[in-house]
């Protein structure tokens, strides 16, 4: 009996969400489900680098900027980003109340895909700005 799946972009994709905050986390989690995608979630910096040693492949990357602990957001992606890091070409979409434009800047200077401020971007529009880059990361750079 032949799968009705299509082959194309059919692969489920591993997000790895970073977020403090519990109902938001589960909020994220099911949306992102509900959409194919197997989700991990973390809520610190540290859990979030064990995670990416542990699963192996994750596509993308969903990150808060405040998180518990002593590391930010930022401090996760400076570390992530770093040119002898492997995990150096995972794609970060940063969503975040902190909207400071330095801030933005910084994340932006290090090589984040996206930033999203949670108070101006419904979870569903995220979802399918996280979809379309990683159906069509190259169109997504331009």
């Amino acid at each position: 009996m032949k799968s009705k799946s299509k082959n194309k972009k059919n692969i489920q994709k591993n997000i790895l969400v970073i977020e403090d905050e519990r109902p938001l986390v589960a909020a994220i989690q099911g949306k992102l489900e509900r959409n194919g995608f197997l989700v991990i979630t973390a809520r610190t910096v540290e859990q979030g680098f064990h995670y990416l040693e542990d699963v192996g492949k994750i596509d993308a990357i969903w990150l808060d900027h405040y998180l518990l602990g002593n590391e930010t957001g930022l401090d996760f992606v400076a570390k992530l980003k770093d040119p002898n890091s492997k995990w150096k070409d995972i794609p970060i979409f940063v969503v975040s109340n902190t909207a400071s434009s330095s801030n933005v800047q910084s994340y932006m200077r290090l090589g984040v895909s996206k930033y999203c401020v949670k108070a101006e971007h419904r979870l569903d529009g995220i979802i399918g700005e996280l979809k379309s880059f990683l159906d069509n990361p190259k169109e997504s750079k331009k």
